[in-house]
């Protein structure tokens, strides 16, 4: 899920990736920019309290997070520059729609034109029937 909200703090940050580490785990390292939300001395005290390091991208090198600063310019390009939201909640509602199509239908090049994690459907025929 894509946290949209007007305003994201460190709080908003640390809440996110709790959720994220108590479904995948912590990582090694958390790579960032040097926002402010992510520099927060709160943000630091988490990151270390729970085994991980930080690796900040140097001010003006994108490349150093090519895998991000991909996805932002494709959320930007495919999403963000094609809507004018009304509303916070027809933003969210957007915008997990968006997200949900990026990992599920769009191609990916680099996937051989395969999205990452392509829908399972099965045909009506073979659904199990109950008697």
């Amino acid at each position: 899920m894509i946290r949209a909200d007007r305003k994201l703090n460190s709080t908003d940050v640390l809440d996110a990736l709790t959720d994220l580490f108590i479904l995948r785990g912590p990582p090694e390292y958390i790579r960032s920019d040097n926002g402010p939300e992510f520099i927060a001395q709160k943000m630091r005290d988490w990151i270390a309290a729970v085994g991980a390091k930080t690796a900040y991208i140097e001010p003006g090198s994108p490349w150093e997070n090519g895998y991000c600063e991909s996805f932002n310019a494709r959320f930007r390009d495919e999403l963000l520059n094609g809507e004018l939201f009304h509303s916070l909640r027809e933003a969210q509602i957007l915008i997990e729609q968006w997200r949900i199509r990026y990992n599920t239908v769009r191609p990916h090049s680099s996937l051989g034109y395969r999205p990452p994690a392509p829908e399972s459907i099965v045909p009506m025929d073979l659904r199990p029937t109950m008697h």
